[in-house]
């Protein structure tokens, strides 16, 4: 062997060498999809990615996960499930993220579920609320659909329970005609059912609808004492304007989607402090969760948002914490295993999460996390009144 091709053979290993610990070193790429510019929950959206890129921030300054930094690779989905159902590919099949949190949109998520179902990689909601986003593809098939977010079908539980206890009389619905309000129109129908209410009219509204006027006059000819709106921030507002131009203001219940600044801002003050709806948090009043407001209230386009920054947050620590238990970043299978699975409490900044998940349950919120909400003065206050004093355990029919 001559002198050159020894040489040679020795570069060869040495390149070898660095990058094997290239590869080593390599991040851990987690991904995003959802919306952060079209809809009206799109500032929901971008709080959610302000949490998990603070969460990566803390992890990575603590020496990351395995060994590696984390690192987010960000999809805008402008709310179509198209595109959508584009990022979720691109971002298992191209990007090779161990996980992907969102979206934003319940219906993106529906429209997408089967993806990450199929090829094994866990999906992190921690926005959409739709009821059906996180059961599995068939009975006792694995599931990859995992959530740290509100619930809508605990939300219509609490909100049919606060109606019942109320005194409602007649109930009337709304819903928007995406999924998100079609899966909310479902749900509040099979609980009115349970709770023993009863519904004398049902209606539907697009998006962009801004008057909504003549759904509103059947309620009122039918004598509906309870109005119950399932809707995204800005088309609640409309139906709020709507229900000025006839004159007719029953108590209104909604999804929490009315925490939006855009369904404040639809509304106008006066008319945006009607509504009564749930929500997981209502202020940061624990200290880890004002350090947390302190550090990136900057970055909201509202102060209401923040209840996303800390669902975006905590999520990535549970991610994280299943990483670490499942030794993997690679493997979907182990990866959801552990979140089933998990060993250790997170101390997230909603709470501290004990077994959040497991085979069966999906879901580390439950009602028993919601609290009672609405607007006043500009801000969002927590509902004490008589009712939910009333209210208890067995109120809340599922």
């Amino acid at each position: 062997m001559n002198k050159h091709s020894l040489f040679g053979r020795r570069v060869v290993a040495a390149t070898l060498a660095v990058v094997g610990a290239t590869a080593l070193a390599q991040d851990i790429k987690l991904g995003f999809n959802g919306d952060l510019s079209a809809s009206p929950s799109a500032q929901s959206g971008a709080a959610g990615v302000i949490g998990i890129q603070a969460a990566i921030e803390d992890i990575n300054a603590a020496g990351g996960v395995l060994g590696r930094k984390l690192t987010l690779v960000i999809r805008d989905d402008q709310s179509q499930p198209p595109k959508s159902i584009q990022n979720m590919t691109e971002l298992i099949d191209s990007e090779k993220v161990a996980a992907v949190f969102g979206p934003t949109n319940s219906g993106n998520a529906m429209a997408w579920k089967h993806i990450p179902n199929q090829k094994k990689v866990v999906s992190m909601g921690m926005i959409g609320g739709a009821t059906d986003i996180t059961k599995p593809m068939s009975p006792e098939a694995d599931n990859y659909m995992f959530r740290v977010s509100i619930v809508d079908r605990e939300q219509v539980v609490g909100l049919m329970a606060y109606a019942k206890k109320a005194g409602a009389r007649k109930l009337g619905l709304i819903a928007e005609t995406t999924g998100y309000g079609q899966g909310g129109l479902k749900d509040m129908v099979e609980i009115a059912k349970l709770q023993g209410l009863e519904v004398a009219v049902a209606e539907r509204m697009a998006v962009a609808d801004t008057d909504v006027t003549s759904q509103l006059n059947k309620m009122k000819a039918a004598e509906v004492d309870t109005l119950v709106i399932w809707a995204q921030g800005t088309p609640t507002g409309q139906v709020m304007r709507s229900m000025e131009k006839v004159n007719y203001f029953p108590k209104v219940l909604s999804s929490w989607a009315a925490d939006n600044i855009t369904f404040y801002d639809a509304a106008g003050k006066a008319l945006a402090e009607k509504p009564i709806f749930m929500r997981t948090m209502v202020d940061a009043v624990t200290p880890k969760q004002k350090a947390l407001f302190e550090r990136i209230k900057g970055q909201l386009a509202a102060p209401s948002a923040f209840t996303f920054v800390v669902h975006g947050y905590d999520a990535t620590q549970i991610l994280a914490a299943a990483l670490r238990q499942a030794g993997t970043a690679s493997d979907g299978v182990k990866i959801r295993e552990a979140l089933e699975s998990l060993a250790a409490p997170i101390d997230g900044v909603k709470k501290t999460y004990v077994k959040p998940f497991s085979k069966s349950h999906h879901e580390a919120l439950t009602a028993a996390d919601f609290a009672f909400v609405k607007w006043a003065d500009g801000k969002l206050v927590q509902v004490n009144d008589a009712v939910t004093a009333a209210l208890s355990a067995a109120d809340f029919k599922r």
